[in-house]
């Protein structure tokens, strides 16, 4: 049982477990869940509900807030728990009960004819409660372990007034205008096929655009920055991911090829590419002069990921990075670290994404040692200088124990999507461990090796995450420098198609992305579905334009900017890549 919720959320979550257990006697309960907007409970149902159940349910919930039940509360002895529970038939709550000290007492809470064991806390009347709405179902694992049972979890929300169950609405109806799962699918940005598999995205071409874009503005702006681009293997024998660590600390999220049985050798997909390209460092020998040394990549990657936690582009079980890896000295982790830094502010800049985000000093727990590298003091090192790091450049961030990379404490740069959950999208990491591990040397001012830091980290980040966050920000209207397609060029009769062509090869010739729209359809009807595809710039021609050698020029939020010139109309796209607007 999860405890410090909010009283009132938790109070209308044994409410909803009350409903369930009077309209559906033999479910068995789970427990109950606080997402911070909403209430959540677990439930085995003895057969699977459907969505129209929960009306149902919410009409029940309403029956009993109706009867105006006191919560009341009642100790028990671990004896008389057990007792209650064994009468019941909830098998999962005498697990739960299993952990609880046998000295301690254990709390139980009745609602109307409902008992529930919980440690709360609650609302002590429900007539407090005067707004109710079961939001959604999902399958979750008993305590989110995939090898247990699948139950079914129902949401819902509950507020002390009808209006702010209006407010909620209408919020909900904003976050569907922007969420990228809904408005990326019907924009064609991307899809997915069940015969491909979940967490395996196809970007379609608009999509598809978007990511060429970023890639190499990325590749472009990290060449002019020092780094060497690599393209390394997708995937390696088991002996590189056993020197690294990732087989022995991440197997079980590797895709692995082959059979441990079989005397032949075992290969896995890579989720990372620092070991590869440490191999690329370790090609020639290196002198303190030529450090740092700077290697970039677009790399697909592959981690497998729990297939409730899959969702849309945000997390996908392939997926695309900008890895990078800075090997420097020792008395250049400061400034290289800073550089990422500087690098990274630069990238959401650009994208606009600065003020939406927060950052996290994740950190290790240097006594487990099956999940982290044994060294205390380098890992308190480490994590000295980056907290001294960002307090000098006076950014916000929160500390979070235990989150770190096995091989060394990061910075994680924090989003949060439409529904309030926070992701990481961009992330750099010093690394103290990995290159004794794969015996990354250079040759320092006394002519001795000396081992090199690493700082891991990603410039735009996953792409198809940082696109699902650009389509949520933007609703689907990006900015002209991003657009799949910056114009739409049509004609408002047949006889103007031979212009249409013309002004469609001359704006591609000049680097505007554009399309042309020579269906047999009124322009009315065009203008409509091209602003509904959020195409930044419509343009229409007819006589008037064909004589004037011109277009005229319409946006996507409605405004007329009048007749102009092609080439005044190429300057004006020009004018907004260049500010990235």
């Amino acid at each position: 049982m999860e405890k410090e919720h909010d009283p009132l959320r938790h109070t209308a979550s044994h409410l909803l477990a009350a409903a369930v257990k009077n309209i559906f006697p033999k479910t068995r309960l789970g427990v109950s869940h606080d997402t911070g907007t909403e209430y959540a409970y677990d439930f085995d149902f003895a057969s699977p509900i459907k969505q129209e159940d929960l009306e149902k349910i919410e009409a029940e919930m309403m029956r009993i807030i109706k009867l105006k039940p006191k919560m009341i509360m009642e100790e028990k002895t671990h004896i008389e728990a057990r007792k209650i529970l064994t009468s019941f038939g909830e098998p999962y709550k005498m697990e739960l009960l299993s952990e609880i000290p046998k000295k301690d007492k254990v709390k139980f809470y009745k609602l109307d004819t409902f008992t529930d064991m919980c440690a709360g806390p609650h609302i002590e009347y429900l007539s407090a409660i005067k707004a109710i709405k079961l939001t959604k179902i999902t399958g979750a694992y008993w305590r989110a372990d995939a090898t247990n049972k699948m139950l079914t979890r129902i949401y819902g929300v509950a507020f002390k007034t009808k209006a702010e169950l209006e407010e909620y609405n209408l919020q909900q109806e904003e976050i569907k205008k922007r969420d990228h799962n809904k408005i990326g699918r019907d924009l064609g940005y991307f899809a997915t096929v069940d015969v491909i598999g979940q967490g395996l995205p196809l970007l379609m071409p608009k999509g598809a655009k978007v990511v060429q874009i970023m890639q190499r503005f990325v590749e472009d702006e990290q060449e002019r920055r020092g780094y060497q681009l690599t393209i390394t293997p997708r995937f390696a024998k088991k002996s590189l991911y056993e020197i690294s660590g990732h087989w022995s600390m991440y197997k079980d999220g590797m895709y692995v090829m082959g059979n441990e049985l079989l005397d032949a050798d075992i290969f896995a997909l890579r989720p990372m590419t620092c070991p590869f390209q440490f191999y690329i460092y370790k090609n020639s020998l290196k002198s303190y002069r030529e450090l740092p040394v700077r290697y970039c990549e677009t790399a697909n990657l592959f981690r497998k990921e729990k297939s409730g936690e899959m969702h849309g582009l945000i997390r996908v079980a392939e997926f695309t990075l900008s890895d990078g890896h800075v090997i420097c000295r020792a008395n250049q982790v400061d400034q290289a670290f800073n550089d990422v830094l500087d690098q990274i502010q630069y990238f959401m800049d650009v994208l606009k994404l600065s003020g939406d985000v927060s950052y996290r000093l994740s950190k290790g727990d240097p006594k487990n040692t099956k999940k982290y590298v044994n060294n205390p003091k380098a890992w308190k090192e480490t994590e000295d200088t980056l907290r001294k790091i960002l307090t000098r450049r006076k950014m916000k961030f929160v500390e979070a124990d235990d989150d770190a990379a096995y091989y060394g404490p990061k910075i994680d740069i924090q989003y949060k999507n439409v529904y309030g959950k926070e992701d990481t999208i961009i992330t750099a990491q010093l690394d103290f461990a990995l290159a004794e591990r794969f015996d990354m040397t250079y040759t320092d001012e006394k002519g001795e090796k000396a081992r090199p830091y690493i700082v891991h980290h990603s410039g735009m980040g996953c792409y198809e995450r940082t696109l699902a966050m650009l389509i949520e920000k933007y609703a689907g209207a990006m900015p002209v420098w991003l657009s799949p397609s910056q114009a739409v060029v049509m004609g408002i009769t047949d006889n103007h198609l031979d212009y249409v062509d013309r002004v469609y090869r001359e704006l591609n010739a000049a680097g505007v992305r554009i399309e042309k729209d020579v269906r047999n359809e009124k322009v009315g009807y065009k203008i409509r579905e091209h602003t509904m595809a959020k195409v930044p710039y419509l343009l229409v021609v007819g006589d008037k334009e064909i004589e004037a050698n011109k277009v005229a020029v319409r946006t996507r939020e409605g405004q007329d900017l009048g007749s102009m010139p092609l080439d005044e109309f190429v300057k004006l796209v020009q004018d907004k890549c260049k500010t990235f607007d």
